[in-house]
């Protein structure tokens, strides 16, 4: 069904709301076609980079978008039920990766390592990697790197501070080391992103 989007404000996502048919007629009123499911899948920046590239993707003109818009959902719902059974067998990682991924979310823009993180939680540095990489499909040092970049995405549309003030902004001190992150992350440059989602808001 077609895509849509409602932008309330300019925070974090708290829920994804997927609404779908099942279109087969052999199934019975009490089947699943009529119940709904909640599934709590954690912070995962693999899955709000993936619902990001599956909304741009959707909004572009031809049919290989139509093909991409497709591969990308699947990918949405794949890595949806990979995050949401990790939750399900993590226990005690659980609650470490919650706990570190929250300060990381808030302190993103101060200096973050994972020498540091690990101290901070009484673990060692194998142990949070072990756990970030469970839960994230990453190690922490990226999660933090994809995190300031999702911010700095927000930033360059929102704002007209210049890509060296946005990369201080987030974290990064080096322009040349956040334009290049950047476009490894997004496919394009900093000043390209703000001009074609500017001039392109769909």
């Amino acid at each position: 069904m077609k895509l849509d989007q409602t932008v309330f404000h300019r925070t974090d996502w708290e829920y994804i709301l997927v609404l779908y048919r099942i279109c087969s007629s052999d199934l019975e009123e009490t089947s699943f076609s009529h119940q709904h499911f909640e599934l709590s899948t954690g912070q995962s920046p693999r899955l709000i980079e993936l619902i990001t590239r599956l909304w741009h993707v959707y909004n572009q003109r031809g049919g290989i978008s139509k093909f991409q818009t497709e591969m990308l959902f699947r990918d949405v719902l794949n890595e949806t039920l990979i995050c949401v059974d990790h939750r399900q067998n993590s226990g005690e990682s659980d609650v470490l990766f919650e706990r570190v991924s929250t300060y990381i979310q808030e302190y993103y823009d101060q200096s973050l390592t994972v020498a540091s993180l690990a101290e901070q939680n009484n673990v060692n540095r194998n142990r949070l990697s072990y756990v970030f990489r469970r839960h994230a499909g990453m190690g922490p040092a990226e999660y933090v790197l994809k995190y300031r970049i999702n911010m700095a995405q927000q930033m360059l549309l929102a704002s007209d501070a210049s890509v060296q003030q946005i990369a201080e902004t987030v974290g990064i001190a080096d322009p040349f080391y956040f334009s290049r992150v950047f476009k490894k992350q997004c496919g394009i440059s900093p000043t390209e992103y703000r001009l074609k989602f500017i001039n392109n808001p769909s």
